[in-house]
């Protein structure tokens, strides 16, 4: 077996491992990657990239039929499903290998490949050719898409967020289980796209929605391209012929089934930490196995070993993971000195049409009651006319003497508008000093500042 030391060792290479190693070397560590495949990361490889290159040809077709309200005629539009899945795969294969160039220049002596498990908090086994010993040791091992059980029984046929993009072409009708922003994004581009899709999620909000206007909102403009079934329960599934049928139970107590051509599971991404053997590296879990750690400096007790991104369930979106690998490989490099810098905003978007985001505090029924809450409709904003796009919602909230402290919203252009929402938050402005800063005619952003505007008016910060 080889013997290798090192001073950090980095468990997984994805977005936050990868993040973890350079933060570990730029601190003077001698750190090793260890990866045990496909690689190239969530994100690119079954993630934010393919997901967005499906949504941008259903852009596409929903635009070329939605031509008319400007007085022009549109032809007929026809989606070839194999040619759309193509350029999915296509141009994915680019990102992931972008993102393997950039291992490449590691070097190998500092890379291993397979599954490592914990021997002891500071030592590592790499199957059953490489023993690591380590100063200090960065859980990033990222996460595995979820298989609710009444679909075991026909697993060999059901569709994942890791499996979706290899389809050779579209099918004729889709089940998608989960309606939170992967499931619901995936669901209206495929809809657009002419898929006969139907979306079941036995909570009653879409895209992870908590505050209820938006929700409401998101689920009447979204839910209208494809049979919505919130409050839907799959109980089971069984194969029939060349498709999968499903029987559910609704809130109500209704019985419904259907037949479709393909089930995609979008119910949510455990991480993957059963092959760790965490036991052995002496660290608390809690009943579902994960660590106990600090949020902040991402130190699991008071253990040699941090765990960053999709591994620790915190934050599971790419910013975040990022930052997390940098943070704990920063700290695994200098341990027992580690650091705890300020969390960020809560930052969340869903890249439907119209988008979906929460920024900041997240809503709150009872605490609500002592927030001051400015809206704006989309309905009759300026530029979302022209657009042909007037509809959605912003809800920014605050507290009573104007500061900005969070923001729910739905509709044209958020990803933009979530963006300024964020940075007022994260520097802690007021309404005042919002509104003290130049907003251009005719923008979206306007009807953010609108937004704003509201909580001004009543907490005095108007000039």
């Amino acid at each position: 077996m080889r013997e290798l030391a090192c001073d950090v060792a980095v468990i997984g290479a994805g977005t936050a491992g990868i993040a973890a190693h350079a933060a570990a070397t730029k601190a003077g560590a001698r750190a090793v990657l260890i990866e045990r495949g496909p690689g190239g990361t969530t994100c690119a490889r079954v993630g934010c990239m393919p997901s967005k290159l499906l949504i941008e040809a259903a852009r596409a077709a929903h635009d070329a039929r939605g031509t008319g309200p400007f007085g022009v005629a549109a032809g007929e539009v026809r989606v070839d499903g194999a040619a759309v899945m193509n350029r999915v795969r296509h141009l994915r294969d680019d990102f992931v290998a972008s993102v393997r160039e950039g291992l490449d220049r590691i070097p190998a002596k500092l890379r291993v490949s397979g599954t490592a498990r914990f021997r002891d908090p500071t030592t590592l086994l790499v199957d059953d050719h490489t023993r690591i010993s380590a100063g200090a040791v960065v859980v990033a091992t990222g996460s595995s898409p979820s298989l609710p059980p009444p679909l075991r029984p026909v697993a060999d046929r059901i569709l994942t967020t890791d499996t979706l993009f290899e389809l050779e072409t579209l099918p004729d009708s889709l089940a998608v289980l989960g309606a939170g922003p992967v499931g619901l994004e995936l669901a209206q581009a495929l809809a657009r796209l002419g898929v006969r899709v139907t979306l079941l999620d036995p909570a009653g909000a879409v895209g992870g929605a908590r505050d209820p206007e938006i929700a409401s909102c998101a689920a009447d403009l979204i839910g209208g391209e494809f049979s919505l079934r919130l409050g839907a329960t799959v109980e089971t599934a069984e194969a029939v012929d060349d498709g999968i049928r499903l029987a559910w139970r609704l809130d109500s107590g209704e019985q419904a089934s259907g037949t479709f051509a393909r089930v995609l599971a979008a119910a949510g991404r455990p991480p993957n930490l059963s092959d760790l053997d965490l036991d052995a590296a002496g660290v608390a879990l809690d009943e579902d196995g994960l660590p106990d750690f600090n949020p902040r400096t991402l130190q699991c007790g008071t253990a040699p070993i941090f765990i960053a991104g999709d591994a620790n369930q915190e934050h599971p979106v790419l910013h975040e993971a990022q930052r997390q690998g940098w943070i704990a490989g920063g700290n695994a490099a200098r341990f027992p000195q580690v650091e705890a810098p300020p969390p960020w905003p809560a930052f969340a978007l869903v890249f439907t049409d119209p988008q979906i985001a929460a920024i900041g505090r997240a809503f709150d029924e009872e605490a609500a009651g002592d927030w001051v809450i400015g809206e704006a409709s989309f309905a009759d904003q300026g530029r979302a006319r022209a657009m042909d796009r007037a509809a959605g919602l912003i809800r920014v909230y605050a507290e009573p003497d104007g500061r900005l402290t969070g923001a729910a919203m739905v509709g044209p252009g958020i990803e933009h508008l979530a963006h300024i929402m964020v940075i007022a938050i994260q520097e802690s402005w007021t309404a005042a000093t919002f509104l003290d800063r130049p907003f251009y005619h005719p923008t979206l952003e306007e009807g953010l500042q609108s937004a704003v505007k509201a909580v001004a008016e009543r907490t005095g910060g108007t000039r």
